[in-house]
């Protein structure tokens, strides 16, 4: 099976109600208001979910029980006054509760802005393989990037609301690891997250077709290279048509981070391009996943790229 094009959905305008979920980790509310400011700041209008500070007493790691996380994103999602869902951080605990949401009825509500990144990394795949529905791999409400870094609010703000002029992606330092052109529909997140799903129900079949974007933080590089290896050995990359590679912030020395990339995807065959510019490094770029694409892996040494064909949005 190859990778198809997912159901876009509408760009935002000026006072468009937001609702913000907290999927897996408990946020903290100061750092949940700042976040909650700079979308006012757009013109939108952020809603927090019932249970979005919410954090369970004896796993205090999670954003409360998983049916009120659930519950949040679903009651969201089916609700016909909000036209988008932001996550305000990832950590742990969208594999706990995907299973609880009501995916039927997410279809029948139709396609939603939704954007996070990280341990949301499960819910991107749910809505793509469960609802076809394209999502954004996006800085989210409560994040220090989104808080701190122009250039990261900056991406997101112009997908949202002009996407049209943010098709082509990359950071400055993006180059190719491996060069080469390829095409095809986007897909991926935290690659941790990726190995976390094989055997679930939102493993994908085939990888064919599809350009995958993957990232991650803190895993050592031998962690990387098991969590890789698992990823191949699955045959979840068969066919892959090319690898885009954001941050890898805490996970070592960048030259070992990068030998490991090399190893692991180079044996592939396909274009590879590193340092793109997004997840949990200080510059988060918003990258569109599920739509068709073009990875450019110049090797000149010149600036690699990714770019949408089409908007993230419509």
């Amino acid at each position: 099976m190859t990778l198809a094009p997912l159901t876009r959905p509408a760009r935002l305008r000026t006072g468009a109600r937001v609702a913000v979920v907290s999927p897996s980790g408990p946020v903290p509310a100061d750092r949940l208001e700042p976040g909650l400011d700079i979308l006012r700041g757009w013109g939108l209008d952020p809603v927090p979910m019932p249970h979005v500070l919410d954090v369970r007493r004896e796993l205090d790691y999670l954003a409360g029980t998983d049916e009120g996380r659930a519950r949040d994103l679903g009651d969201a999602w089916c609700d016909p006054s909000v036209e988008a869902v932001i996550c305000a951080r990832g950590g742990y605990g969208a594999h706990r509760m995907v299973d609880l949401v009501d995916w039927a009825a997410v279809r029948q509500a139709g396609p939603k802005v939704f954007v996070g990144y990280s341990d949301i990394t499960a819910l991107h795949e749910a809505f793509a393989l469960r609802a076809g529905f394209a999502t954004l791999h996006g800085p989210m409400a409560g994040t220090e990037a989104f808080l701190k870094d122009p250039r990261t609010q900056e991406s997101l703000r112009a997908t949202l609301f002009e996407p049209e002029t943010v098709r082509t992606l990359g950071l400055e330092d993006a180059r190719a690891l491996v060069p080469g052109r390829a095409r095809g529909i986007t897909y991926g997140g935290c690659v941790s997250l990726l190995a976390a799903g094989l055997g679930t129900p939102d493993a994908r079949a085939s990888a064919r077709g599809g350009l995958l974007v993957i990232e991650d933080t803190t895993e050592d590089p031998y962690s990387l290279d098991r969590i890789l290896t698992q990823l191949l050995r699955a045959g979840a990359l068969d066919g892959v048509a090319g690898v885009a590679c954001g941050s890898w912030a805490g996970c070592g020395p960048y030259e070992k981070v990068r030998a490991v990339l090399a190893d692991r995807l180079g044996a592939l065959g396909v274009p590879v391009v590193e340092e793109l510019g997004f997840g949990h490094g200080p510059t988060g770029l918003t990258i569109p996943l599920g739509v068709p694409a073009v990875l450019d892996a110049p090797a000149d040494g010149g600036p690699a790229t990714l770019t949408a064909e089409v908007p993230a949005l419509l």
